[in-house]
């Protein structure tokens, strides 16, 4: 029933059934121990038994007196000076010796200091060590100095242990007052009071009573019930029975006291297998320790509710005490950080609606004392992220722009009392009457009980200096690790926007839909002066979070995509932003690599592409870094700046004359460079593609020399073609068809010279007719092969039979038949096409049989 169960609960809880003793409960108990010998010597007791009164004192005084101090000041004055207090309470102690008569009377002997001189100079010994070990925990400063020369934790450590050693010597020293006997009265006495101290509640009394009364009741059943039983026959078994199970319940509930000792085991490989570490770890294990009890004792014994970890950590987040819940979000932090319980522990969180909702409330709790629980909330809602769809959460996505808002504030001081001091607040030690303060006196007596009352804080960390055994229990659980940069809200904030576009298209909808989180990422990009954070480091490292984002949100795919870019574009201080990066020779490869990658992405929208032709400071930090030479091009992070760069400039340059004239006054040979890269193979066709733009809108400004380069690898961009195919084949085939028009001559001779023309026409109409279904890969290699056509027929019309008896005629009219509204477009994201041409591909087809007609 409900009434056992809380019984049981009550008296035979197995958790703390024993308790270890500390250092402060020793000392008090000794003091106890030295105070109740000196009313035994004042009154003259006469009996040597051990009355149950003075057990009860010994064990339950050092206990209350602990907890009746009313403040957390007392307490550690009650700390610092019980180990003097103990030692001092010994010293009239020394000047008796107790004996006992063979009666049992106690006869009590004032010694001579001549008769006492070891006692008296160990007691000296005692009282030296106690006194400096005391006055080395004062807050003088000079003493403070003195013993901040050595390390702070082998101080505390080793202080402990020589107290710890000078109690155990001063009870020592109070059993040697007496002789005979009663000196193992006294030490039955003591070992009585520190067993009952150990008991953590009353488990073990009830089991040690019920395997007495088992034993007893089990020996006494014959002698009680051998004669006239009459029709009670089965009595005796019944009690045989009764008297049995008291007795194994007794031993039971021992043995489960006593392994409970050693539970700590468990506990800690429990606490290091998920994660946990510090202090903290360990009260999470025993708090799910506890819990997993009560569930126990609520349910049935044979079928127990399975708890698990996870399970306990989410209920604990959905309670209603703000501590749980803190140790809710803490729990599931360090659960989603490995990697045996992270599957699990996402697949339990993303299912629960109400836990989802919890979290993403969590983010909105902006007071002071919350911002524990929100920061540990967003680093799980951050882990969760690329499995939810925030659309199932009303609100969600305004309570995760809020963590973007940290950076933003900024303290606004009251225009009427900036310079008005804010009160400060006194600890209880300085809290006197304002009347008194003013008092002389009153402050050295508070200077001095500082001084002498409370001890210094000592270091916290205190596992360093131990032994190795001490060594081995640091290991078993690990430091809790310290808050990284990687934790500031806005930075976990955006990890979160990122994560939930990455995974789920309606999610980038949502985003799409609250315009101002855009404006809010696209400020971490500038060196604001306004931000909270005014450290370099998070400075960088906001930025740098700001642009991934930004960058993730334009390459969303379709139709979302392209508002995601209008929204991005229409900031207007955002090409302002990416030129600070660029231009700051501070910046790094990582830095420049994303910006870059962001130009890249919005340069598909018209009027940004035409505001980076009016920005010629991008254009040239661009060619910079993908024309560089420098030993630093040899790495990895430097040859994908360098490909990202080579792309970044290959988008503006199409459909633009304005940003290609910018690009060729550059102070370098730039189409030498290229024609260099298309000899290469890393960067062949980002070169090809600019190139081919180059040749379209800026053919009048090429000197002699740029067509003496382009004329060196005409032949490779020939063998190129017969080779590749998609979008490769698509970008060759565009430059050669520029080529020829540039230098018709170079490309006829090639042709002839080369015995290719033949291979060459029949390869391009080859590839029209393996590419009659164009794909979001490469949308144009149709029109880049029928503009390849007009150019050859309109440079020599000779050319037009050879199409003839390769069967391009066929072709063409195979693609009237077959129209497609895709080949209106250089791009695809996802299902809309970008950056439309501007001759249609049914006039394109149309000249190319009007030239072949004409042959």
């Amino acid at each position: 029933s409900r009434s056992n169960r809380v019984d049981y609960q009550l008296f035979f809880r197995t958790r703390g059934a024993i308790k270890s003793i500390g250092s402060n409960e020793l000392s008090l108990f000794v003091c106890f121990s030295n105070v109740l010998v000196c009313m035994i010597i004042r009154n003259n007791y006469a009996s040597t038994h051990i009355r149950p009164w003075l057990v009860a004192i010994l064990a339950i005084g050092p206990f209350l007196c602990l907890r009746l101090l009313p403040s957390n000041p007392l307490r550690k004055a009650a700390s610092l000076w019980s180990p003097m207090v103990a030692v001092l309470l010994l010293y009239p102690l020394l000047r008796h010796s107790i004996d006992a008569t063979d009666e049992g009377n106690l006869i009590i002997r004032k010694l001579s200091f001549r008769n006492s001189t070891a006692k008296w100079t160990l007691y000296l010994v005692l009282l030296a060590v106690v006194l400096l070990q005391t006055i080395s925990r004062l807050q003088f400063q000079s003493i403070s100095k003195l013993v901040d020369r050595a390390p702070g934790n082998k101080i505390v450590f080793w202080r402990q242990v020589v107290l710890n050693l000078c109690m155990f010597a001063t009870a020592m020293m109070l059993m040697f007052t007496f002789h005979g006997y009663t000196k193992f009265t006294i030490a039955s006495l003591d070992i009585m009071a520190l067993v009952i101290v150990s008991f953590g509640n009353l488990q073990i009394p009830a089991a040690v009573l019920r395997i007495v009364l088992g034993l007893l009741g089990g020996l006494k059943v014959d002698d009680h019930y051998k004669e006239n039983l009459g029709d009670m026959k089965n009595l005796v078994p019944s009690l045989y029975i009764f008297y049995g199970m008291l007795l194994g319940q007794g031993i039971l509930y021992t043995i489960a006291g006593i392994l409970e000792i050693f539970s700590f085991i468990l506990r800690r490989s429990l606490a290091r297998q998920a994660g946990f570490s510090g202090p903290q770890g360990v009260e999470y294990v025993n708090s799910y320790y506890a819990y997993v009890f009560n569930k126990c004792m609520k349910g049935a014994v044979l079928a127990p509710e399975k708890i698990s970890l996870i399970t306990f950590a989410v209920e604990s987040l959905n309670s209603d005490s703000p501590k749980k819940q803190l140790s809710g979000v803490k729990m599931l932090d360090n659960v989603l950080k490995k990697e045996i319980l992270k599957t699990k522990a996402i697949s339990e969180l993303t299912t629960s609606t109400k836990t989802v909702a919890c979290l993403v409330n969590m983010l909105g709790w902006t007071s002071e004392r919350d911002k524990d629980v929100r920061l540990f909330a967003t680093k799980v809602f951050a882990e969760l992220a690329d499995n939810l769809r925030i659309v199932s959460v009303p609100g969600a996505m305004q309570l995760i722009g809020s963590l973007l808002d940290t950076a933003h504030e900024s303290k606004e001081r009251d225009p009427l009392g900036v310079d008005s001091p804010e009160p400060k607040q006194d600890n209880l030690i300085q809290q006197v009457g304002g009347n008194e303060q003013s008092s002389r006196v009153i402050k050295w007596l508070k200077k001095t009980a500082k001084y002498c009352f409370i001890p210094r804080d000592e270091p916290r960390n205190m596992d360093e200096p131990k032994p190795h055994i001490f060594r081995f229990w640091k290991k078993s659980v690990p430091k809790e690790e310290p808050s990284k940069d990687q934790d500031l809200l806005p930075v976990l904030g955006m990890l979160i926007l990122d994560k939930l576009a990455s995974f789920d298209l309606e999610n980038c909808i949502e985003i799409c839909r609250d315009p101002g989180l855009t404006t809010k990422v696209i400020e971490f990009t500038s060196n604001r002066p306004n931000m909270t954070y005014s450290n370099e480091t998070h400075k960088t490292l906001l930025k740098r979070s700001s642009l991934k984002l930004l960058c993730r949100l334009a390459k969303t795919k379709g139709k979302i995509g392209v508002t995601m870019r209008q929204n991005i574009s229409e900031h207007p201080f955002l090409l302002s932003n990416l030129v600070e990066i660029l231009d700051n020779n501070d910046s790094s490869h990582e830095l420049r690599e994303i910006t870059t990658e962001l130009i890249k992405n919005i340069a598909m929208e018209e009027n940004i592409k035409e505001e980076i032709g009016h920005i010629p400071v991008i254009i040239s930090r661009l060619m910079d870094a993908f024309l560089s030479q420098s030993a630093l091009s040899r790495t990895d992070s430097a040859q994908l700046l360098q490909m990202t760069s080579g792309q970044a400039l290959a988008v503006p340059a199409m459909e633009s004359a304005n940003n290609c004239l910018i690009m060729l006054a550059e102070p370098h040979s730039f189409i030498k460079e290229l024609t260099v890269m298309i000899h290469g193979d890393r960067y062949r066709y980002v070169a090809s593609s600019l190139l081919q733009n180059m040749c379209v809108h800026v053919r009048p400004e090429l000197g002699n020399s740029d067509l003496k380069e382009i004329s060196y690898i005409l032949r490779e961009v020939l063998e190129g073609i017969m080779d590749a195919e998609g979008t490769e084949l698509e970008v060759l085939v565009g430059l050669s068809s520029q080529i020829c028009n540039v230098i018709p001559g170079d490309f006829a001779r090639e042709l002839e010279h080369g015995q290719i023309k033949e291979r060459f026409i029949k390869r391009l109409v080859d590839a029209l007719n393996s590419n009659m279904i164009p794909t979001a890969h490469c949308p144009g290699i149709r029109r880049a092969i029928v503009e390849h056509t007009i150019c050859m027929m309109e440079c020599n019309p000779e050319y037009a039979g050879c199409f003839k008896e390769c069967w391009m005629m066929e072709a063409l009219l195979m693609m009237e038949r077959t129209p497609s509204r895709a080949e209106k477009y250089r791009f695809f994201s996802g299902d809309a096409g970008l950056m439309e041409h501007s001759i249609t591909l049914s006039a394109l087809v149309a000249r190319a049989k009007e030239l072949m007609d004409h042959e």
